[in-house]
Formats: C-alpha cells, sequence, structure tokens
C-alpha cells in the first residue's frame, strides 16, 4: 500500500471518530439539558412535566414562607406579566435570595402546578457589589490595592 493512500485512510478513520465522539456529546448534553420557562411562558405553553427545567422571574414581596424543619421554603415566582409559579425548595438558599430579587430555579413541576426546585440561584444586578466590598465603603469604579 502506497504511503498516500495510508495517509488517506489514517485521515478517514480521524475524521469519523471525530464525527462520533460529537455525536455522543450532542446526546449527553441532550439529557442533561434543562429548558428555562418563565411564568408567562408556562401559562401559555402548560405545564412541562416530562422533564427538568429552570423557571425564573422575582421572587414575590410578601410570598417567602419557611416551614418548622427550617431548612424548606415556599416562594411565589412572578415576572412582569404577573403570571405567577408556587415553588418549593428543601435545602440551603444563597446569600442574596431575597424576596423582591430574581431567581433562577431548577427542578420539576407536579401535577397540581407547583414548581418542586432541586436547586436555587439567585440573581444580581450589573450594579451588585459583594458584602465584603460595600462594608469598606469602596464604590463599582473604585479598585482595591
Amino acid at each position: 500500500m502506497k504511503p498516500k493512500s495510508q495517509r488517506l485512510i489514517l485521515v478517514s478513520l480521524a475524521v469519523i471518530a471525530l464525527g462520533v465522539a460529537v455525536l455522543l456529546a450532542m446526546s449527553a448534553m441532550r439529557e442533561q439539558a434543562a429548558f428555562f420557562y418563565a411564568p408567562a411562558d408556562v401559562q401559555r405553553l402548560g405545564l412541562p412535566l416530562d422533564r427538568p427545567v429552570r423557571v425564573g422571574g422575582m421572587v414575590k414581596e410578601g410570598s417567602l414562607r419557611r416551614h418548622d424543619d427550617g431548612v424548606t421554603i415556599d416562594f411565589i415566582v412572578h415576572d412582569e406579566t404577573e403570571h405567577t409559579i408556587p415553588v418549593t425548595f428543601t435545602g440551603i438558599v444563597p446569600n442574596l435570595f431575597r424576596e423582591g430579587s430574581g431567581v433562577v430555579a431548577e427542578g420539576r413541576f407536579q401535577p397540581d402546578g407547583r414548581f418542586v426546585a432541586s436547586e436555587i440561584l439567585a440573581k444580581h444586578d450589573e450594579n451588585y457589589m459583594p458584602p465584603e466590598l460595600s462594608d469598606r465603603g469602596l464604590h463599582k469604579t473604585e479598585t482595591i490595592e
């Protein structure tokens, strides 16, 4: 066999192996993907009961309720259209999580419409400053030396 045809066979096998690896990676990512829904999307499209999803919006003022066990909370997520999603979460919430702030919750919808979250991510705006810096009286444009 000529060296030219050997190189052609090796390059062809490498391209095929790379294609198979990309297909496997895409398949794995599709299974792990969680689609994002705002409360208005859930109202319009219905409850996606068959897969894990993410819901996002603002935590409604006055809706945060803590259970007696100390780690379970209930709250309501709403958006600018004022559609709402009741959420239950068991675990430790992020420091930035509070009423009136943005939140993204990952979990599953129950048939009764309640969203049971397995993870909570608190969102902040571009003016966020860590408590350590704000306690020192620094402003966003200042630097630490």
